[in-house]
């Protein structure tokens, strides 16, 4: 007994070790990344030395600073962080290892907002700003409610929530095809740009509002992990006899998943895989203990939509590859091996 305890704490101050670890890599990243662009007047020494203040900086270093490289940072950790968080409690609370943020037609939702917004200028919002905004996380928060009225009925399952999900994303898409069909060229370009999923639109103030967010609902998420390790052990019946209610820790931990991922994807568009590669990889490093594997999946997300943020904004520069085709390119190849050795080991 004594031997199983020391092998447990031994593994579990390791994860915790890796935890830190990622964290503390996840910054460093964030610090260089402040220092990529193309900009020739902030080369990256120049940028570490306004940055600890051992170089006063110009207006123009002071404007690409805090303008359009710190929010791009902060939306890239804040953003990946609950994307990949929330991949992670739905793939737990699904036992789906292939589900992700977007199964549940949130992602469908907001674009059907933002298409709507675009291409037939209906919004609630009489702002110009805010129309494709609000819009956005207006339709993505109706996706929510319907993900709420579904968890009131006793007869849903596991596969009931994945399956309205799937024809959400059906309706929302057919009707913004039809939209385009009728749509000029202007709005065509701008709708497909929204969808790309994009950086680069959250202003510093937007910027810190998604971040706030994030950190306060990342630890309710992070509580649910032992009703999540219940659910991966022996599911519904195993938790229940536990003293753990499966549907309403489904329901309470789908509607917290939907509400991240409505909250990010209204201010970035459509950000895909992140949600799905984070929580598949996290696992490979840190077991499948959802009190090491949540918080680890947020650092990991973070990380990966930063260094994919940062290889699109310099990979080509000044041209600027979106986020999200970046995360494509990344996450397509991915997500075949893991159905193909999902099939393998059937």
């Amino acid at each position: 007994m004594t031997d199983v305890v020391g092998v447990y704490l031994k593994g579990h101050r390791k994860r915790v070790l890796s935890l830190f670890i990622a964290i503390a890599l996840t910054l460093v990243a964030a610090l260089l990344s402040m220092g990529f662009g193309s900009s020739e007047s902030l080369s990256m020494g120049t940028t570490l030395r306004l940055l600890f203040g051992l170089q006063s900086s110009e207006g123009l270093q002071r404007e690409i600073l805090l303008n359009l490289r710190l929010p791009r940072v902060l939306v890239a950790l804040a953003g990946g962080a609950a994307l990949a968080m929330a991949g992670t409690m739905m793939q737990g609370v699904l036992g789906n290892p292939l589900v992700s943020p977007l199964t549940l037609g949130v992602a469908s939702g907001a674009g059907l907002g933002a298409a709507l917004a675009i291409v037939l200028d209906i919004s609630v919002f009489g702002q110009a700003e805010f129309a494709i905004l609000g819009n956005a996380f207006l339709f993505a928060m109706m996706v929510v409610a319907i993900i709420i009225k579904l968890g009131d009925m006793s007869t849903v399952t596991a596969e009931s929530y994945i399956l309205v999900g799937i024809a959400i994303t059906f309706i929302a898409g057919a009707i913004v095809q039809t939209m385009q069909y009728f749509a000029s060229d202007a709005q065509i370009s701008q709708l497909t740009h929204w969808s790309f999923g994009s950086l680069s639109r959250p202003s510093l103030q937007h910027a810190l509002w998604i971040s706030l967010f994030v950190v306060a609902m990342l630890p309710t998420g992070w509580r649910a992990a032992w009703d999540l390790n219940t659910l991966a052990v022996g599911g519904d019946d195993f938790a229940a006899a536990t003293g753990v209610d499966p549907r309403s820790t489904r329901r309470s931990v789908l509607i917290l998943s939907a509400t991240l991922t409505a909250v990010v994807i209204s201010f970035t568009g459509i950000i895909g895989f992140l949600g799905l590669v984070a929580p598949h990889v996290s696992r490979l490093l840190v077991g499948n203990d959802y009190r090491t594997l949540l918080p680890f999946s947020a650092v990991m997300g973070a990380a990966v939509l930063l260094v994919a943020d940062t290889i699109g904004r310099t990979l080509f520069a000044p041209i600027v590859l979106p986020v999200g085709v970046m995360l494509s390119v990344i996450g397509g190849p991915f997500f075949l091996y893991l159905l193909l050795s999902r099939r393998g080991r059937a």
